[in-house]
């Protein structure tokens, strides 16, 4: 099994809101946090981007930004800027000068994924800056250049088909991060990069309600056990059995949300003994009860409407 595919299944991503951004001349703007993921494709000119605690990140045209979870940021024309303060809007925004060709052109947007299962998004990745000048981003410009023709367009069915080419520019993001070999930061696409930890991610993907040790991962990896141990906490950011509870847990939540599986077969299924066995690590783990848990995600999705 592909840990990545997974993964991404559990979190359902689709597109909350994409929209147009262009600016002209001397510009800045000021945004609070965000909690779901966003993003964002230079499409001319450039701008400088600073989230809360980091240093100015300058985008050029053709630069992707991909954020788990968005902190507050200022977006300027260049370093200094003066900012006004943004108002969130799913519609297009101009930045600068109202009149006139813009100098600078984007799209941003941001996505909404299961939030049972948003603890994930840590697992997967923390910020992805693909510069077309330093990579090979032929693909993702091709889906990036089919959003643009059908926001250029009106045919039937846009909104539609912008959705679906939002999801596929997501996944190919993260697939290409996955196959960068520069990247140090660790979690799961560092993982899926490490031959012999990828060897171990796909057993335990495989095979969840397996007694896993680190032993048995360790053999997968052709590795000694504590060399394995270290390599993998490195790569991924916890140790083996951590990663493997949290999939198991992320399993559990994903299947009490939907209901309709008792916890005997639950457990079964994820690797637990017993459902007591179930019961007492997942309330360990989340500070409730299966039961509490499944019937309070049942009724905070009642009535969920999804921005479009």
């Amino acid at each position: 099994m592909d840990p990545l595919t997974d993964i991404i299944a559990l979190l359902r991503p689709h597109a909350a809101f994409s929209k147009p951004i262009s600016g002209r001349g001397r510009w800045g703007v000021r945004y609070a946090a965000y909690e779901q993921p966003s993003f964002c494709i230079v499409l001319e000119g450039q701008c400088w981007l600073t989230l809360e605690g980091d240093a100015p990140l300058m985008l050029e045209r053709g630069d992707y930004l991909l954020l788990p979870a968005t902190p507050a940021f200022t977006m300027t024309s260049e370093v200094g800027a003066d900012c006004t303060l943004g108002n969130p809007s799913m519609t297009g925004v101009r930045h600068g000068e109202p009149d006139g060709e813009p100098d600078f052109r984007m799209i941003g947007g941001a996505f909404q994924i299961d939030p049972g299962n948003a603890a994930l998004l840590g697992v997967v990745f923390e910020k992805i800056h693909i510069r077309s000048a330093e990579s090979d981003t032929s693909r993702l410009t091709r889906v990036i250049d089919l959003i643009l023709d059908e926001y250029a367009a009106e045919r039937p069915g846009r909104d539609m088909i912008l959705q679906r080419f939002l999801e596929v520019m997501l996944v190919e993001c993260l697939r290409w991060q996955s196959l960068h070999q520069e990247s140090t930061t660790a979690g799961l696409l560092a993982g899926m990069r490490d031959t012999p930890i990828a060897d171990a991610l796909r057993a335990m993907h495989s095979d969840v309600r397996h007694g896993w040790t680190v032993a048995e991962l360790a053999q997968h990896a052709y590795m000694s056990r504590s060399a394995f141990a270290t390599r993998f906490t490195t790569t991924i950011g916890c140790a083996p059995m951590e990663y493997l509870a949290r999939w198991r847990m992320s399993l559990a939540q994903d299947a009490l949300s939907r209901g309709g599986t008792s916890l005997d077969r639950l457990a079964e299924e994820i690797g637990y003994e017993s459902a007591s066995a179930f019961s007492t690590a997942f309330r360990r783990r989340l500070g409730c009860a299966p039961g509490a848990f499944a019937r309070s995600r049942r009724g905070s999705s009642k009535g969920r409407v999804y921005a479009s």
